[in-house]
């Protein structure tokens, strides 16, 4: 059994629901068991110094990169960090933050994959691909709501972050384990993050528990929510499963039944278990809402957190 802490990546653009996903994890392993750094922390440039350059945050120059490696390698080893912290909200940079790690932890930002040794610092890699329509609607909300953006200035900046979006961010798709893509589905009028579809790529490159058995494709109503296919990425053979929004508590609990029965370490953060923060979401106007398919793939990534632990 691992005796170090054991790093999650997750990555993805800007306003692609990493945060949420983050925050979501932590809570089902419990905060006292992770740590969380965003490695955006680590922008070389404040904003009014991007803005001057004319470079975006998205771009590996803009960013301490060196630093971002050093710094995981030294958690890996259980060591503390002293890390920057970078203020979304005035784009600034705030004092240093003294970082201890933890059993686990969690490093989410846009360049968590971007070199070939940063990707050695992860147990886990995930990435999140949601629709590009649907980031840009995530986006202007979020900017508008807690940034102080106007909606013309955020659309711009998706304008003008475009290239380097292409070129350096949805590259990294192909080193994950994982690929989350949240989708609305086709035959909902009014779109809500509680009406969301979710879209797993399971590449072989970690162990995968095996829900052939328990998908029995001859029950149509259950293959209907939650469906296990066979597909080609990038050229491979992956698992895909899809969990829609309409799937029942009922459907939901067999697939964390087996999740939970594979890893006994897992049982304790079961919703079925009763932990009431798994799938949790804030509402636009303060509600507290739920989403089986956010709370099921919480479960799978804390999933293969736990099973790296005995690797």
């Amino acid at each position: 059994m691992s005796d170090r802490p054991i790093i999650l990546g997750i990555v993805g653009d800007s306003a692609a629901g990493k945060t949420t996903l983050t925050k979501g994890i932590a809570q089902v392993l419990g905060q006292e068991n992770v740590t969380v750094i965003c490695t955006d922390d680590y922008h070389r440039y404040d904003r009014i110094e991007r803005a001057k350059l004319g470079i975006s945050a998205l771009h590996p120059d803009c960013n301490y990169v060196d630093i971002m490696q050093q710094h995981l390698e030294l958690l890996r080893d259980g060591q503390a960090i002293l890390k920057p912290i970078y203020s979304h909200e005035t784009g600034m940079f705030e004092p240093a933050e003294y970082i201890k790690p933890n059993k686990f932890i969690i490093a989410e930002g846009l360049l968590g994959y971007s070199t070939r040794d940063l990707l050695e610092c992860f147990d886990v890699k995930v990435y999140l691909a949601p629709p590009e329509s649907l980031r840009a609607k995530w986006k202007v909300k979020r900017d508008c709501m807690k940034r102080g953006y106007t909606e013309e200035q955020v659309l711009q900046q998706l304008r003008q972050r475009e290239p380097d979006s292409e070129q350096y961010i949805r590259p990294q798709r192909q080193w994950a384990d994982v690929i989350v893509s949240f989708y609305p589905p086709s035959d909902v009028s009014e779109e809500t993050n509680t009406h969301l579809n979710v879209r797993l790529v399971l590449r072989p490159t970690i162990p995968h528990p095996d829900f052939t058995n328990m998908l029995d494709r001859s029950s149509t109503d259950y293959m209907s929510a939650i469906r296990l296919e066979l597909e080609r990425d990038m050229g491979k053979p992956v698992d895909v499963l899809e969990i829609d929004s309409h799937a029942t508590k009922e459907q939901v609990n067999q697939l964390e039944k087996m999740l939970c029965n594979e890893i006994p370490d897992l049982l304790p953060y079961c919703s079925r278990e009763g932990n009431q923060e798994i799938g949790k979401l804030i509402g636009t106007t303060g509600e507290v809402l739920q989403s089986y398919p956010l709370a099921l793939t919480q479960l799978k990534i804390a999933y293969h957190m736990l099973k790296a632990t005995h690797l």
